[in-house]
């Protein structure tokens, strides 16, 4: 549950620094900055969406029954 408070704030902080960025109203120095800023944020996105994926793909159907094994994240 703690992946998708995290995934929900990023995502929000990531439409903020895109609006700022549209408006145009930052400096060259302060778009550059969030637009690192941004992609980091973007990243941060798919790892949390990656990891979902793998440990949703580790649910196996297994004998008309579904089991879940354990998944470490690397």
């Amino acid at each position: 549950m703690e992946n998708e408070a995290n995934f929900e704030e990023t995502i929000k902080n990531l439409e903020q620094i895109a609006n700022e960025l549209e408006k145009g109203d930052l400096n060259l120095d302060e778009s550059v900055a969030k637009f690192e800023q941004g992609m980091k944020l973007s990243k941060m996105c798919n790892d949390i969406l990656e990891s979902a994926e793998k440990r949703i793909s580790i649910l196996i159907k297994k004998d008309d029954e579904v089991t879940e094994e354990n998944f470490n994240v690397e």
